[in-house]
């Protein structure tokens, strides 16, 4: 499994809409191909930046199946009026779990 962590930050007292966006699109995430998890963290320290981690078998279901989907034009239409600059997205994979 690969994860793509996309690093968001939001429109100053767009916080509470933008996550209500991603929690009205948890249902397009979960029927995308190779979708496995979705999580969103929000910093502490900065309230309006916010970790989008997404559990995906393979890169290529994430940027050639969702990103070419139906699914991906529901999600920006439900959360990108929100966002400040556009997300900055990386893929990772998992070296190491401590306990």
């Amino acid at each position: 499994m690969i994860w793509e962590v996309a690093a968001i930050t939001v429109k100053a007292r767009m916080e509470t809409e933008f996550e209500a966006g991603v929690a009205k699109a948890a249902l397009v995430f979960q029927k995308a191909k190779g979708c496995r998890s979705l999580k969103l963290h929000r910093s502490i320290e900065n309230p309006s930046n916010y970790r989008l981690v997404v559990g995906w078998d393979t890169v290529e279901d994430h940027m050639v199946h969702f990103r070419n989907s139906e699914g991906f034009a529901e999600w920006r239409r439900l959360v990108s009026h929100c966002f400040e600059a556009p997300p900055v997205v990386e893929h990772t994979s998992e070296v190491f779990t401590g306990f």
